[in-house]
């Protein structure tokens, strides 16, 4: 876009690289060139501006087949201007003298310009064709057709324009027809899929066998090491018996021995210490019977010395009672038993018991008067 500035009643103008400017006053071209700068009265002058660099156009349209199908394509249109001038004559590009944009849209114009021929184009090759084809080799069948049909068209030299490149990217079908027509291949994908996960199972089992198989003989194999194992185990564990029981054997025999001759020698000693034991008891029996056939003789001497003691006094007593009359015995007697008896609860005393009891006292009392002394001083010890 030019740069337009107001300087009182004039005006200046400068020009971008990639346009071409045009100035006409009164009717009459009086300059053109790109990226041009000048000054000029807005009352007399009349500008155009040309863009002279490539442009792209977004192309899309939709068009039927020969079997009445819908497709649609898409693609990228790059075009340029190469007579200006030329172009100007034919297409509205002038600008505004107070801000330097166009009046019109000219660059529209050419748009749809060029977007009507490669469409018109397009759709007279695809209505030609079917629906398989146009999808199968439609890009480059387009994109051939179109920039051909465009260079070979006169409108476009006689407006100065110039087709630089077309890029197809896209050729579709509507929705339900893309399906329709992915259906096949999809089963047929899906069927090879099928058959290959059916192969991989299959070949999954296969190995799986295998590998059971494997698996097998191998607990087979181990059973049967297990079983070898197990024998030379149980050889090993009777010949370690053996071993061992021969070992307790020679080792109870030598401990035998070991007992048998320290039984003996223990045996020895204990035969020494009873002999000497026994002489020393029968020593010792010896003594304390010569020691107790001298004590009891002593003792059998003292018992008879006394006992023959006791007998006199006896004696000497039943001759001293034999001549005391028997009251005063029983006097004694009942004296005897008083000084042994600690308390008395109750004495009876009859008048029958007293009286001759009394009568025999006296009669004693007058007869120890009337005796002599020496009777008297007889029994006085013995009472």
């Amino acid at each position: 876009m030019a740069e337009i500035r107001n300087f009182l009643f004039l005006r200046h103008l400068r020009g971008e690289h990639a346009a071409h400017l045009l100035r006409y006053r009164n009717g009459k071209l009086l300059s053109s060139g790109r990226g041009l700068s000048f000054w000029f009265l807005p009352m007399s002058t009349s500008l155009a501006e040309v863009p002279v660099d490539d442009r792209e156009l977004a192309l899309f349209f939709s068009a039927r087949t020969r079997d009445y199908q819908e497709v649609s394509a898409q693609g990228v249109l790059t075009f340029r201007v190469h007579d200006p001038e030329l172009l100007a004559e034919r297409v509205d590009f002038s600008i505004d003298l107070n801000k330097g944009r166009h009046l019109e849209k000219p660059l529209l114009t050419i748009a749809q310009t060029l977007h009507q021929r490669a469409e018109q184009i397009a759709r007279a090759w695809i209505a030609k064709q079917d629906v398989r084809d146009v999808l199968a080799t439609g890009l480059d069948e387009i994109r051939t057709r179109v920039k051909a049909g465009l260079a070979s068209d006169e409108t476009l030299p006689s407006m100065g324009l110039e087709i630089v490149s077309l890029r197809m990217s896209a050729v579709k079908p509507t929705t339900d027809l893309e399906r329709a027509l992915e259906a096949p291949t999809r089963e047929e994908i899906q069927t090879s899929a099928d058959e290959a996960a059916f192969a991989r199972r299959a070949l999954a089992v296969e190995k799986e066998r295998a590998i059971q198989e494997n698996e097998l003989q191998n607990k087979i194999e181990l059973a049967r090491r297990e079983e070898d194992l197990i024998a030379q185990r149980a050889q090993n564990d009777r010949r370690a018996i053996s071993e061992k029981a021969e070992t307790q054997e020679l080792e109870i025999v030598a401990k035998l021995e070991r007992g048998k001759l320290a039984a003996d020698a223990k045996l020895a000693r204990d035969l020494e210490a009873a002999s000497a034991q026994a002489k020393e008891s029968k020593i010792r029996a010896e003594s304390i019977a010569t020691k107790k056939r001298i004590v009891g003789e002593g003792e059998a001497a003292s018992l008879r010395v006394l006992e023959a003691a006791r007998i006199e006094a006896e004696e000497k007593r039943m001759d001293i009672h034999r001549d005391v009359p028997t009251p005063l015995v029983m006097a004694l007697a009942a004296h005897e038993l008083a000084g042994k008896l600690h308390t008395i609860e109750h004495l009876s005393i009859a008048p029958e018991m007293l009286s001759p009891m009394l009568t025999d006292l006296v009669r004693a009392g007058t007869k120890k008067l009337a005796a002599p002394a020496p009777v008297f001083e007889k029994l006085e010890p013995e009472l």
